[in-house]
């Protein structure tokens, strides 16, 4: 039993030998970090600004109306993962 137990012994030591003989050093470490998408906006003139006469409650009013806009967006570039250098833990 004993010559059984120190064979176990002395060939699970020759096995996790090769894992323990390389000890390599730390050069540098890095974070994934996740970078969102980036998009471009561009203006559309739907309807121009404009100023009109209106008849109310009476009496003649000068209104003005304000052009508006329409916005749209467009991807420039999709979200991505970059690799930052980063302090080691």
């Amino acid at each position: 039993m004993k010559k059984v137990l120190a064979g176990a012994i002395i060939a699970a030591s020759t096995l996790a030998a090769p894992a323990f003989a390389w000890e390599g050093n730390v050069v540098a470490c890095y974070d994934k970090i996740w970078v969102p998408a980036t998009y471009s906006t561009s203006k559309h003139l739907i309807m121009a600004a404009h100023t009109e006469w209106e008849y109310r409650g009476g009496q003649m009013v000068k209104i003005h109306y304000p052009a508006v806009y329409k916005e749209s967006n467009h991807m420039k570039t999709q979200g991505h993962y970059v690799a930052r250098k980063a302090p080691c833990r």
